[in-house]
């Protein structure tokens, strides 16, 4: 990379910063002071470094922030305002499992593999298929190994090394079950539900596919028709 290519990077970086503090700046056109200091605090709080790795606020927290008790309507109406102002570059989400709501931040695709590695992002994306297509409640240690693994030099160690980046990020946790008790298993969180935007799923699809889908077919064979609420 050379020292123009190094300037262009950082002029683009600027203004994506610029545009998203934009979009901070339009909460206020559609949030009360109240309402945008819960968005922040659920901002704040969607840090695995601040909460040791427990992403978000749970639900009767916010509920409490933005003084609504047992209102599905009133917090899913705040939902759908804060995705509405800043959807282009972070999306709320509630995990209907763990009842929490957490944000996420939308990056490039640039972006996203300084965080993880190619290796890291396919066994998402299998964990992802099995559970979001085909509806399995968890995914196997041994399925991945067969699938991804079992011809690599010290696949085991390897598969538990990028696991365990998935792990850190909230994508994927521990599937807890006395069945399991002697196998290891993973299951998907919202984090992990959510972190495909449906452009890349379509383009994945495709190539598998060989074929142009329109987003509909796309979102109907993800499963992905929850365009707010997230990750049973």
């Amino acid at each position: 990379m050379n020292l123009e290519e190094n300037k262009d990077q950082t002029e683009s970086q600027t203004t994506e910063n610029y545009y998203t503090l934009q979009a901070l700046q339009g909460l206020k056109g559609v949030l009360s002071p109240q309402e945008e200091l819960v968005f922040m605090n659920i901002l704040f709080s969607s840090s695995a470094t601040l909460r040791g790795g427990n992403f978000g606020l749970s639900r009767k927290e916010v509920e409490r922030q933005l003084g609504i008790v047992n209102d599905s309507e009133a917090l899913d109406s705040y939902i759908v305002r804060v995705n509405q102002v800043v959807g282009r570059y972070f999306k709320l989400i509630l995990d209907r499992r763990r009842d929490q709501l957490i944000i996420m931040m939308r990056v490039p695709a640039r972006a996203a593999r300084s965080t993880l590695s190619e290796e890291s992002l396919a066994l998402l994306l299998y964990i992802f298929y099995q559970q979001e297509v085909l509806q399995h409640e968890y995914t196997l240690f041994d399925q991945l190994l067969h699938a991804l693994g079992h011809e690599t030099m010290k696949a085991n160690q390897k598969l538990l090394y990028n696991l365990d980046a998935l792990k850190k990020i909230g994508a994927i946790e521990e599937y807890s079950d006395q069945e399991f008790s002697q196998e290891r298993a993973y299951q998907l969180t919202a984090i992990g539900a959510n972190l495909f935007s449906d452009s890349f799923l379509r383009r994945t699809a495709e190539f598998s596919q060989s074929n142009q889908l329109s987003k509909e077919e796309v979102l109907k064979f993800f499963k992905r028709y929850n365009l707010h609420t997230g990750g049973e």
